[in-house]
């Protein structure tokens, strides 16, 4: 082992905390990132800082809660002026590309505002989250706008699928007794197997990329974000992942009569959602969730895969490794598909970070308890590398002393926010797009989550782990919740905004207007 020069930033897509071996799935086959675990540092209490796509993996990228940076769901562009983690890396002489999705919006407007050629180098950079877009791939392509020249349809052709667009018909499809195509974004046909060759999956494919580009970067430092699909939807496995699994590890549905006939407004909004009442459907359960389970194993196949070259290359001794997700997935517990909500199933992620340094050595397989959040990841690679803390601008904590036993103040609660704006609960509500905020404090007896309109919800973490009976109405718990709103109120005037000059810099020149000529006041 040795000191970190590279960094592997894995990330799934829609993968639950609890749907791994690590962390205690009854029978769930992950061995190679539980091995991954047992290397280095598993975070069971990690959490996202928004259970969507598009607004979490921004505050992934940049190390800034989704108030600072602004993005608040998918495809709203991250402005132009924020700094992302390419940047910080650049900075440390570390080539950062992308392997797979974002799930970035470029900011147009802001770079025609400044002139930035968006086919420019600059420009592409600022257009693709700040990473060099080795293969970008967002996974989702209907039909409708589907690239046909898109990289991994042009290797479908090149394996002989045919097709406008394999990517739907052979990768994300499956086939009926006479031939006919059969569409994953159609539920019902979670349990038969993809058209498509494990060895030419989505997965199997990005994983490949990822092993030849390392291999071409030879012994320059690189940073490299592998992002991958899936187990997002559509939910289909090839073969022979996808009856891996059967109605046997189908665990019970997470959910009770109450939180159905008397939701939180908002929750019960988001219940009345096509995904939602389709999987409060046991038989929708029973057929999707084994197939998730197998996409779940197929990423770890290919776990190993990966781990396996990085030893023979020796890139194991010097590259220091994370494995996350960008938010969970309902799967019909509290009555819900999909995600946004702040249920544990939702908003809690798993969190794996394998330092090689043999400082970390004391930590290795363990299992630590404390509240981590998505944007911690930017400062550990910062810190990692030796870079300065740039702590006027990044949100997070690097989460590098607890890896080497040399922290003993971390945090006591953990944030994520919602912006619900875009989605059908919003005219169900009759709200104005403006009118769509939430916000969950953590802490290790409570969850509170603060709506714009309409009250509370709270949940005592210590008589109901499993978030079934919402106290948010309850007179007896007024205190708790109006204590836990000032923490969110307090937490919300303290984001980072004076983000163009650090802390270091304002210290001398404070009241230095006399040393700088400036008399006012003098008699």
């Amino acid at each position: 082992m040795g000191k970190v020069r590279n960094i592997l930033f894995i990330m799934c897509d829609q993968l639950r905390a609890d749907y791994l071996g690590c962390n205690g799935h009854p029978s769930i086959s992950t061995p190679n990132i539980d091995a991954l675990a047992a290397r280095g540092v598993n975070f069971p209490r990690a959490y996202c800082q928004a259970p969507v796509c598009g607004p979490s993996r921004m505050s992934f990228y940049t190390g800034r809660y989704m108030v600072s940076h602004g993005a608040t769901y998918n495809n709203v562009p991250l402005s132009v002026g924020e700094l992302t983690l390419g940047d910080y890396m650049r900075d440390l002489g570390v080539r950062t590309g992308l392997i797979g999705k974002t799930h970035m919006e470029a900011d147009g407007a802001g770079l025609k505002r400044l002139g930035v050629d968006p086919g420019s180098y600059e420009g592409v950079l600022s257009s693709e989250c700040g990473f060099e877009p080795w293969e970008r791939d967002d996974g989702l392509h209907p039909d409708q706008i589907a690239d046909p020249n898109l990289a991994y349809n042009q290797y479908l052709r090149d394996q002989g699928y045919e097709g406008d667009n394999p990517w739907h018909t052979v990768a994300n499809a499956a086939e009926g007794p006479d031939g006919e195509i059969l569409t994953g974004w159609h539920m019902r046909y979670a349990n038969l197997p993809a058209r498509v060759a494990k060895e030419h999956s989505e997965t199997a494919y990005m994983t490949d990329r990822a092993m030849q580009t390392i291999t071409d970067m030879g012994d320059e430092p690189w940073c490299m974000h592998l992002s991958y699909i899936k187990p997002h939807w559509p939910y289909v496995a090839p073969a022979p992942y996808h009856n891996m699994y059967g109605a046997g590890d189908v665990l019970p549905a997470n959910r009770n009569e109450a939180e159905k006939t008397a939701p939180h407004p908002v929750v019960g909004a988001f219940m009345q959602h096509e995904e939602s009442v389709n999987f409060s459907r046991e038989e929708v359960r029973q057929r999707v969730i084994p197939a998730y389970m197998g996409l779940i194993t197929e990423i770890d196949d290919h776990m190993g895969r990966l781990m396996a070259f990085l030893q023979e290359s020796g890139r194991m001794d010097d590259t220091l490794i994370v494995f996350t997700s960008d938010h969970g997935d309902y799967l019909g517990d509290h009555w819900l598909g999909e995600k946004e909500m702040f249920h544990d199933e939702s908003v809690r992620i798993p969190m794996i970070v394998v330092d090689p340094d043999s400082a970390a050595d004391a930590t290795r397989g363990t299992t630590d308890e404390c509240m981590v959040e998505a944007i911690d990841l930017v400062p550990t690679f910062v810190d990692a590398l030796g870079g300065p803390a740039q702590d006027h601008v990044l949100e997070g904590r690097s989460v590098m002393p607890l890896l080497r036993g040399t922290d003993d103040n971390w945090r006591d609660a953990v944030f994520a926010e919602a912006d619900y704006a875009f989605r059908g609960a919003r005219h169900y509500l009759d709200r104005a797009p403006d009118e769509t905020r939430a916000y969950m404090i953590k802490t290790d007896t409570w969850k509170y989550i603060s709506y714009d309109h309409y009250r509370p919800q709270l949940f005592d973490l210590a008589a109901d782990p499993q978030e079934l009976n919402d106290l948010g109405a309850s007179g007896e718990h007024a205190d708790v919740c109006n204590e836990m709103e000032a923490r969110v109120a307090y937490w919300l005037r303290h984001r980072k905004t004076r983000t163009t000059i650090t802390n270091a810099a304002i210290e001398p020149r404070t009241n230095s207007h006399k040393k700088r000529g400036y008399l006012f006041g003098v008699w």
